[in-house]
């Protein structure tokens, strides 16, 4: 989502494992009595782990059997890097620090805060990184959080839904259902269909249809975990299935490639640039330029708590032709996380023109998304 909220798979519920040297049914509570110099200063990253929590997760990082650990659940594999890269350090440094239950896992994962320094688990989650050996896998940090309009660069499996109402002009609501499914480390497939219902006028009044079938390919082309950068290339086929008649689509094929880029700024801000060329197949009609800019940063309710990410977009769009005028959309928004697993999260926006107000209408934007990698709907 970027955001920094937790994905992981019901059936991967247990982070960390008990102390090993104390068995695999020790608990933290356990291992706090032994205080926070339970390990020397210059312990090394592995030599926490495999005290730590070699006894559940395995010396390779794969898990142990049921047979071993004496409970049922799955244990993740930390060299799945299709699980492992997706998550931010902070995300499981929360689950190590407070335990399975902060994200709303299973409680058989222990905290170990009281046992170990932040110094000490931040070692052992350095050393769990090790396990994915894979590079080409953009770490989950540079998830940065999904803007109203902006494409963001990194890779997804999420479903949204995006309303978009009319607060002036002729009524109309349009409902865009988006779903996004990761290819392996680099690539995703997008694929999108609105539903709009608006006034058209007497004697017709309310109409409503689907629009225009979107289908989208984006791949990763760069990413640095040191820079704070992701960069990707895209393009979508816009295929006319709504009827034009009633302003509901295009009437033609339309493609769009993109560029996007996502980077993080001083303070812990972060900015989205996205670029995209609308070229319809019919020679009548004009080819449109857009640019689409998203920038922000990411408040939580305590060390652990609900995610609030305000945002502001500013779009600029015009037709290529002589002559044609620049447009300019400002769209001021907040992004909030509803859930401890943090993988459901809401944002509302508005999008206001700011040139041409009498042709261009002021909209209200939000989305619900859901992040079904991380876990259900519920």
């Amino acid at each position: 989502m970027s955001n920094n909220g937790t994905r992981w798979p019901r059936k991967q519920l247990i982070l960390v494992g008990a102390i090993a040297m104390l068995g695999p049914a020790a608990t933290a509570a356990t291992a706090a009595q032994q205080g926070n110099d339970l390990f020397p200063a210059n312990a090394s990253g592995e030599q926490i782990y495999r005290a730590s929590c070699s006894a559940c997760h395995g010396s390779d990082g794969k898990g142990q059997s049921e047979s071993v650990v004496g409970f049922p659940p799955a244990i993740p594999d930390f060299s799945d890097c299709n699980f492992a890269s997706r998550e931010p350090d902070a995300d499981w440094f929360a689950v190590i620090h407070d335990g399975g239950p902060v994200r709303a896992f299973d409680p058989m994962m222990p905290a170990f805060g009281d046992a170990l320094t932040d110094e000490q688990i931040q070692a052992a989650l350095d050393h769990v990184r090790t396990f994915c050996g894979d590079d080409s896998w953009p770490r989950g940090e540079l998830n940065l959080p999904r803007a109203l309009v902006t494409e963001k660069a990194y890779l997804e499996d999420e479903a949204v839904l995006t309303t978009l109402v009319a607060a002036e002009g002729p009524g109309s609501v349009a409902t865009v259902a988006i779903f996004e499914k990761r290819l392996g480390s680099r690539s995703q497939l997008e694929v999108s269909l609105p539903l709009v219902v608006r006034d058209t006028g007497e004697p017709e009044g309310w109409q409503s249809g689907f629009g225009d079938l979107d289908i989208g390919y984006k791949y990763v082309l760069l990413h640095s975990l040191r820079s704070g950068s992701v960069f990707a290339v895209g393009a979508d086929v816009v295929i006319p299935t709504g009827a034009e008649q009633l302003g509901f689509g295009r009437g033609t094929t339309v493609f769009e490639p993109y560029l996007a880029l996502g980077q993080y700024l001083l303070w812990d801000a972060f900015l989205q640039l996205q670029t995209v060329v609308e070229i319809p197949a019919d020679s009548d009609l004009d080819t449109e330029l857009l640019i689409r800019s998203a920038l922000g940063r990411t408040w939580t309710a305590g060390r652990w708590g609900r995610a609030w990410t305000p945002m502001i977009e500013l779009l600029a769009f015009r037709d290529l032709h002589g002559g044609a005028e620049l447009n300019w959309d400002l769209v001021p928004q907040l992004q909030v996380t509803l859930n401890k697993r943090q993988h459901i999260m809401a944002n509302l926006g508005v999008r206001l023109p700011l040139n041409n107000t009498d042709r261009r209408n002021t909209l209200i934007v939000a989305y619900l998304l859901w992040d079904w990698f991380d876990g259900g709907l519920f």
